[in-house]
């Protein structure tokens, strides 16, 4: 099975060098319900580089986009239009893809927490969780030839019962990729390093992502779980670590980001691409910075900025 894989996903070749990359974080989650067809239609229609968009797979071996190992009662409504009950759904993958599609996943219920964060998204009824390879085919369908994709296999090594194996996960995702003959338009990113690993394995053109975070409750830098065994203090800083895990591109919260870590992750020849970015002044500060990306739940603000820049502008796809 091995070459094969490989074979498909090398006909494209490598993937192409891109100018700013204005990506919508899972879809436009500011604007659209998260991770759904109508929101990765709302980034096209506001003129994105790329869908950013996380990924699980189902008991019948399906992948699906959504960002939570489990049904997220926040957002998710059973067929009778009955929101799920308590902290935490049913997992993923002790589901198959048609127990997962008949929940709607169109809303944010109302008064929790998530519903005041994103107050401006529009919720409709009747949308389900996509598979992954609905979601090319309608980007296809669309004709929006330019855009990419930067796909998160959803992994967490201190919780393995939540999901398949990195090497499940990580396996599916690429045939569905060489399946749609998308791999010149995908990237792979991953907090958990060891999926990143093997897709530079299976498929060494497909540019791989390394996710970090550094927060006061959450760094998976500082544990090997995450980074597949290698140590920042081996290293020196995170960019390093990041290059020594073979790395091309760089990923980490805004909050952890200084302009002089972007210059030494530059220095190292690696592209710099801070999630999740929604307010104007730190989208500016950080273009300022010389960052080569951002990953924003607002790409229309983020599109704003970087017109009042005079920054080119990856062009709007009207859905039909």
């Amino acid at each position: 099975m091995l070459a094969p894989l490989m074979a498909a996903l090398a006909i494209a070749g490598a993937a192409p060098c891109l100018a700013f990359d204005l990506q919508g974080h899972r879809g436009a989650r500011g604007l659209a319900p998260e991770n759904t067809v109508p929101a990765f239609e709302r980034a096209l229609e506001i003129g994105i580089t790329t869908l950013e968009l996380d990924v699980g797979v189902t008991a019948d071996g399906v992948v699906v986009v959504l960002h939570d190992p489990f049904l997220n009662p926040a957002i998710t409504r059973d067929a009778a239009g009955h929101w799920l009950p308590g902290g935490q759904g049913p997992l993923v993958r002790s589901l198959t893809l048609a127990q997962v599609q008949a929940h709607d996943v169109g809303r944010i219920r109302p008064d929790t927490a998530y519903a005041r964060t994103f107050q401006a998204q529009e919720g409709r009824d009747g949308v389900r969780v996509p598979t992954l390879a609905a979601v090319f085919e309608r980007v296809k369908s669309l004709a929006a030839d330019h855009v990419r994709f930067n796909i998160e296999t959803k992994l967490n090594p201190l919780r393995p019962q939540e999901t398949v194996t990195p090497e499940a996960m990580t396996r599916a995702v690429l045939r569905v990729v060489a399946d749609a003959g998308m791999a010149q338009r995908v990237a792979i990113q991953s907090f958990d390093w060891r999926s990143l690993q093997l897709v530079r394995q299976l498929a060494p053109s497909i540019p791989t992502v390394h996710l970090t975070i550094q927060t006061a409750n959450n760094d998976n830098v500082r544990d090997g779980a995450w980074t597949a065994g290698l140590r920042i203090g081996d290293h020196g800083s995170v960019p390093r670590l990041v290059q020594a895990a073979g790395g091309r591109i760089w990923s980490p919260n805004q909050g952890a980001l200084t302009e002089a870590l972007v210059r030494d992750a530059h220095s190292l020849g690696l592209q710099v691409v801070p999630w999740t970015v929604n307010e104007p002044a730190d989208m500016e500060r950080l273009i300022a910075w010389g960052v080569d990306g951002l990953i924003s739940d607002y790409p229309d603000r983020l599109r704003a900025v970087l017109a009042a820049r005079g920054m080119p502008l990856p062009p709007p796809v009207p859905a039909r």
